[in-house]
């Protein structure tokens, strides 16, 4: 999950807002929707055009439409007054002094500028009829800025007394616009949370985007482990973006900075880095110039039989997918860390390793995204120290400690669904959730560029792990090692991922025994490969929870539905007999749809009690409890979160159903591009086609059962091995653009073959 784009490490970045490539983003509803009311329409007698007025910012959160990409958009539309489509020419005029008007296309659909130079600025938009050019109406559009990126860091744990500081960026380079903090219980929130905030200082420049800080004390006390929520708004814009905060009473503070940073010699794994020659460029007058860069996570340390160690990561991060020739300098850290200038281009990063190979992306033969190199000397630790894989020190803080090893011999384990799970990465650092599918299969789009606007292949991946959780993972963190909370042992290889209609985070890893199989097959000429580490080890897990059932009951259901479940409700009142175990009924919301509404169904725990999957076409929710707990009102409103484990007879089921339909199912409709098998959230005991649905193509109808199964369904962007459009915000380049220059390489002992200026992309 990364190919990031370029995320600044230091505060005082240089922008030269008339050449960065900057691409808006907005949230998750459809196109024309926006943050303030808009007019009806411009006319000119004629004909007319609609909206007439738009308020937007260049990359809300949740207020602006969105474009294929992922962009902030208005979709404009031309009528004749006396009825029908006019066919107009569409086009855009006033703007920012240095970024523009933005653009708009052949069919009205405005794209605002990336960035502003003053608080708000003017757009004209204007349709032009086609018969008679003299013949125009206009539009105007209010844009004002939005967030740059998230808040950075996006998810931290702190004890009592921690402190943070959180800094938020702006799409604007000048003017006086600022950020306003708050404490929250939700990330969508403005009151509640615990600890205090001080006051925000900004910065602002004509040659700096606008930045601004604050400090979080976290309280003096912290009885119960939850997360407060650090939201932040920009002037009267709808506009949102947040930070979690874990207080947590095992009192440990994580920050994910120190996963970014440069780290002394011989550097800890899970850590930034990538290949020295990930980035994209342009030409401005004549000069070809670095504008956009990538990175991820150096995941963990593997050997061969004869104790050659090298690095592991993903084929996208160390081998710009497929892009890459054996023998490319990897640093640490990533590019995306040190203002995307290259070692021995004016870079600081560390030289820790050569390519050595990667299994193809562009295969049919191959189902891992992996590659490895080997290690330069004295550059990584031997032991295969991962950050914040150890035990808790005296300041708070976690040891780096390497994955273990000693139940596996180093081959690691097969991930089991529910299993507890733990990664540390460049973005999030560490953070833990849980598996909510197995045998996945999956497909995953990948990019020759940073800026992803050159599609390279769109791989299916078979037999893979989901994994769910909030803040588990970000961009950036492809490549990072999943293992065992309970002993540290190699579960998989973190590559993709995104956030749910839900705003939970999604991952995808490849099993590690087959990563370590298909290295050995397809790059050592088979060779046999282990993960170096120690004893089996638990991991202080930090846990951000997950919000998918929460999500599901604070979900509001359309007044069709609404109706729909009651009429279920009316037919499932028939099926209550306390002595056949099924004690009432009642009007609920599904967890493994999110919208859709179910009858619940509460039976005796005592019993063995069958319910029907679906009365009426509405799914059932199954919760056990007692007679006595239901007359006082204490029986549970939605199914215990701790699932109990599925039967093995039961999983395996469940499995053989989904390896009949999934070549099916993604194949008669394109909307469906990930099918595994999980659990039921609507009832535990039961297992569930999980099925991933393109939130830009969903079906009418989504069916509640297949074959006999429950289906759950995830909403969400395409997976790609970057940062999911769904959360409303990409992460974005700030890199100052500077020239390329070329170097002798007599020195590689691999004789790297660099890209010359022309070849640059």
């Amino acid at each position: 999950m990364d190919l990031v784009q370029f995320a600044l490490r230091a505060l005082a970045i240089t922008a030269l807002p008339a050449i960065l490539a900057l691409a808006g983003c907005g949230g998750s509803v459809a196109a024309n929707g926006s943050g303030s009311p808009n007019g009806n329409s411009s006319t000119n007698g004629s004909f007319s055009i609609s909206p007439g007025t738009v308020t937007m910012d260049t990359n809300c959160t949740g207020c602006n439409g969105t474009g294929s990409s992922g962009s902030a958009v208005e979709q404009f539309s031309a009528a004749l007054t006396g009825g029908g489509t006019a066919s107009v020419t569409w086009s855009v005029s006033g703007g920012d002094a240095a970024a523009g008007a933005g653009s708009i296309s052949s069919n009205g659909q405005y794209t605002p500028p990336g960035y502003l130079t003053a608080d708000s600025v003017q757009v004209t938009v204007t349709a032009t009829l086609i018969s008679n050019t003299s013949d125009k109406a206009t539009a105007t559009v209010t844009v004002t800025p939005g967030f740059l990126q998230p808040l950075t860091p996006e998810d931290v744990a702190l004890g009592a007394n921690g402190t943070l500081t959180v800094t938020g960026y702006l799409a604007e380079s000048g003017g006086t616009t600022g950020i306003n903090y708050a404490l929250s219980n939700s990330a969508t929130g403005s009151s509640g949370g615990e600890g205090t905030l001080g006051t925000p200082i900004c910065a602002r420049g004509s040659q700096i985007f606008t930045y601004c800080t604050v400090t979080y004390t976290a309280p003096s006390a912290i009885t119960a482990t939850a997360a407060t929520y650090i939201v932040a708004t920009v002037g009267a814009s709808s506009s949102k973006t947040s930070a979690e905060v874990l207080l947590n009473t095992a009192d440990i503070d994580s920050n994910p900075a120190a996963h970014q940073q440069q780290l002394a010699t011989p550097i800890s794994l899970g850590s930034s880095g990538g290949n020295n020659n990930d980035f994209d460029t342009t030409t401005v007058n004549g000069q070809t110039q670095v504008s956009d860069c990538c990175g991820g996570t150096l995941g963990s340390l593997i050997q061969d039989t004869t104790g050659k160690q090298y690095l592991l990561s993903n084929n996208h991060v160390l081998a710009r997918s497929d892009q890459a020739s054996v023998g490319e300098d990897i640093i640490q850290p990533g590019l995306i860390d040190d203002n995307c200038e290259p070692f021995g281009q004016g870079g600081t990063e560390t030289l820790v390793g050569t390519l050595t190979g990667f299994v193809p992306l562009k295969s049919t033969s191959s189902n891992v995204d992996a590659a490895i190199a080997l290690v330069s000397s004295g550059a990584v630790n031997t032991s295969g120290n991962i950050l914040e894989l150890g035990a808790r020190q005296s300041n708070g803080t976690l040891a780096a400690a390497p994955p273990g090893v000693s139940s596996t011999g180093g081959k690691g384990e097969t991930g089991t669904l529910n299993m507890s799970v733990a990664k540390s990465g460049r973005t999030t650092g560490l953070t833990c959730a849980s598996i909510s599918a197995v045998s996945l299969s999956v497909q995953v789009s990948y990019y020759t560029n940073c800026a992803e606007t050159d599609p390279y292949y769109t791989k299916t991946y078979s037999d893979q792990i989901g994994i769910t959780g909030n803040e588990f993972s970000d961009a950036g963190d492809s490549g990072s090692l999943v293992v065992d909370t309970s002993d540290a042992e190699p579960v998989g290889l973190f590559f993709a991922g995104g956030v749910d209609s839900s705003g939970v985070t999604q991952g995808v890893a490849n099993p590690a025994s087959e990563v370590l199989s298909e290295l050995g097959s397809q790059v050592g000429n088979g060779t046999s490969y282990s993960f170096v580490g120690t004893t089996d080890h638990p991991v202080s897990c930090l846990n951000y929870g997950d919000a998918t059932a929460t999500a599901a009951q604070a979900h509001t259901l359309t007044d069709a539905e609404t109706e729909r479940t009651e009429q279920a409700l009316s037919s499932a009142r028939a099926l209550v007999n306390p002595s056949a175990g099924i004690l009432d009924v009642a009007a609920g919301k599904s967890g493994d749809h999110i919208g859709e509404g179910a009858v619940t169904v509460y039976v005796d725990q005592s019993m063995n009690v069958t319910v029907p999957q679906v009365i009426n076409g509405v799914r059932t929710i199954v919760i056990p409890t007692t007679a006595q707990a239901l007359a006082y009102g204490t029986a549970p409103e939605t199914p215990l979160e701790t699932a109990t484990p599925l039967p093995t007879a039961v999983l395996n089921q469940a499995m053989t159903v989904k390896q009949r339909a999934v070549a099916g199912l993604m194949k008669q409709n394109s909307a469906f591009f990930g099918v595994g098998v999980g659990q039921s959230l609507d009832n535990p005991k039961e297992a569930a086609l999980v099925i991933y649905v393109d939130r830009r193509q969903v079906p009418a109808t989504l069916p509640a059962t297949m074959n006999g199964l429950r289906v759950r369904y995830v909403i969400m962007e395409r997976l790609h091995v970057t940062r999911s459009y769904a959360t409303g915000l990409q992460a974005r380049s700030r890199c100052m653009s500077h020239a390329v220059t070329t170097q002798s390489n007599a020195n590689d002992s691999f004789h790297l073959k660099r890209r010359a200026k022309s070849n640059l992309f």
